[in-house]
């Protein structure tokens, strides 16, 4: 299909899912650890969002899901009202961005001369290791897969459009979840300020097609790491 944009969206099938990432926030702004600190968007971030739902406008969700965190819940709130749409939405805490514990509130580079540049850069990219009372990529995936699994994922397979807007780790475990990717390919793998990720299924249930629409403002900054 092309949207009013002339945004190209090729090879829908009749389930499909969309992950948006939120816009900037204001801790994105400041480089800040942010995790599950409730700050809100950006008026780049609002920009952002708007632009994802001009790129989505013409397609019809049957359902939408986000976090609790009112970054993700105003980026969509965003996309729905330039796209002209009220879906139901559901809201939940296993969409949460990773929490970043006690390193919330940070400046990167900041904790990077309190703890050490090896040891931040440890917590920030590897699987399994937490930084300081807080979760691991693996531990949000804990987190988060569940409710993809039981929740979401029959929706999508039962034929409906269903869409996500979350966080950057949060999605990276769906994602990871749905390529099959191991540790090391969704450490690489990056998700793009409401760039649109479109992953289509066959009647079977297996991946038909899947896409990463850029929005024109910014170069993308997704990336599928699948080598």
């Amino acid at each position: 299909m092309l949207n009013n944009r002339g945004k190209m969206i090729n090879n829908l099938t009749d389930r499909n899912l969309f992950l948006i990432r939120h816009g900037q926030s204001t801790y994105n702004l400041e480089n800040r650890f942010t995790g599950w600190k409730d700050v809100d968007l950006t008026e780049l971030g609002r920009s952002q969002a708007i632009e994802a739902g001009n790129i989505l406008n013409g397609i019809n969700f049957n359902s939408c899901f986000t976090s609790n965190l009112k970054r993700a819940q105003n980026t969509l709130d965003l996309i729905l009202g330039q796209m002209n749409h009220s879906p139901d939405i559901q809201r939940d805490e296993a969409l949460n961005e990773r929490d970043y514990g006690d390193l919330i509130g940070q400046n990167k580079a900041e904790a990077a001369e309190k703890f050490g540049k090896e040891q931040v850069q440890i917590w920030r990219r590897s699987f399994d290791v937490p930084p300081p009372g807080g979760e691991s990529l693996k531990m949000t995936a804990d987190r988060t897969l569940p409710y993809y699994r039981d929740i979401i994922s029959p929706k999508v397979l039962s034929g409906k459009n269903i869409v996500i807007s979350a966080h950057g780790n949060s999605i990276r475990a769906i994602v990871m979840d749905i390529f099959n990717l191991s540790s090391e390919q969704i450490l690489k793998t990056e998700i793009g300020w409401c760039e649109p990720w479109i992953i289509s299924f066959d009647n079977d249930g297996k991946i038909a097609n899947h896409q990463i629409i850029a929005r024109d403002s910014e170069p993308s900054k997704s990336h599928l790491f699948t080598n």
